[in-house]
């Protein structure tokens, strides 16, 4: 994997995070519906794990040594 896919791939891993932020946010002080709170913080724990493994990943594969 070439640094640039990296940078995209980091990139993507810090929006899920940002993302899941505020969909936790969203789902415990502004949505009042049982079910739709539900179902915004599944979708904010499966990106908060998914932003997680991405940054293990871009973080431990270390330099790639090309310019």
């Amino acid at each position: 994997m070439s640094s640039l896919d990296k940078m995209w791939v980091s990139f993507a891993g810090i929006g899920f995070l940002l993302l899941s932020m505020g969909l936790i946010y969203v789902s415990r002080y502004k949505i009042s519906n049982g079910i739709l709170k539900f179902l915004l913080a599944l979708i904010a724990y499966i990106l908060l794990i998914l932003g997680f493994f991405i940054t293990v990943f871009t973080v431990f594969s270390g330099p790639t040594g090309s310019a």
